[in-house]
């Protein structure tokens, strides 16, 4: 088994604490995150997925529970919550909550400042996040507000990147963008992931992009973790997803309801190829195709 990173114990967090609207947000989450492990983190609108992931990095304190990082409680020394940041980073749905500075070079380079880098090192790492993300050299001296909404969704990620997190949480990062900027930018953070083998987050309302990048993936729902697995045996829970309000992948859908009529198919397949292995042969034997 591969070693913990992130760890939470009983974690709860409440809304509106000791008023007459108090909300449980999340209720007694108790998951376990490996090193180097690609998770995916999904639930319909509500579910308390972006409050879990708020208290990974001690953005959000918990009501009560643990957030351990490397089996320390990272709320043990509160003075130093900030370190926990640099070691978890997040980038946020929306790109221009995090973009402040006059330039994207500045605000790339706001975190290994703060992290008291060298000058040398902090130049270093702002080129090779910038190129990483596709930025271009040239959009590095313009105002952040300049920006594309897929170049400011670049350039956050760029600023968190450059601190060389040991864990990169990203909340809806393909949020509004075409289908080839999703794409390109998903790619990007899987090469990132496998160049840096640190551990990603990912979460996000397109069950395809999960399916397509995260070894696994957490549920949540009412506040609750209710499944925590791979990938393929939780889409392989279709009726318990869409129980839910979620849907799983359409090739997934398809092949869970060949399975339902009895014909003999993997109900976890997660992409077009891997349905084509299981029908070819099932098509094969009963003479659809030579």
């Amino acid at each position: 088994m591969s070693e913990i990173i992130l760890e939470t114990r009983d974690l709860t967090y409440l809304y509106g604490k000791d008023t007459p609207f108090q909300k449980t947000a999340v209720d007694g989450v108790s998951v376990s995150i490996r090193r180097g492990e690609f998770l995916g983190v999904i639930g319909h609108t509500g579910s308390g997925k972006s409050t879990l992931i708020q208290q990974f990095n001690g953005l959000l304190r918990p009501a009560s529970g643990q957030v351990l990082l490397d089996g320390k409680d990272i709320w043990d020394e509160p003075r130093k919550i900030r370190a926990v940041r640099f070691r978890v980073g997040m980038v946020f749905q929306y790109p221009e909550h995090q973009l402040f500075e006059e330039t994207v070079r500045q605000d790339i380079s706001f975190g290994p400042r703060n992290m008291e880098l060298s000058e040398e090192e902090i130049a270093k790492r702002v080129a090779s996040a910038a190129e990483f993300t596709g930025l271009k050299p040239e959009l590095l001296d313009k105002s952040p507000f300049e920006l594309s909404g897929g170049e400011k969704r670049r350039a956050a990620i760029a600023g968190v990147i450059a601190m060389d997190p040991d864990v990169l949480i990203l909340d809806e990062p393909t949020a509004g963008l075409d289908p080839q900027g999703r794409d390109q930018l998903l790619d990007q953070i899987v090469s990132y992931h496998r160049r840096r083998h640190n551990t990603v987050i990912l979460v996000s309302h397109s069950m395809e992009d999960i399916a397509r990048v995260a070894d696994r993936a957490l549920v949540m729902n009412s506040g609750k973790a209710v499944m925590l697995d791979r990938i393929d045996r939780v889409f392989s829970r279709r009726a318990e997803l869409e129980s839910m309000g979620l849907r799983v992948p359409q090739i997934t859908k398809i092949m869970s309801l060949l399975r339902e009529k009895g014909y003999p198919v993997n109900a976890g397949v997660l992409t077009v190829d891997q349905a084509l292995d299981d029908l070819i042969p099932l098509l094969r034997k009963r003479g659809c195709i030579r």
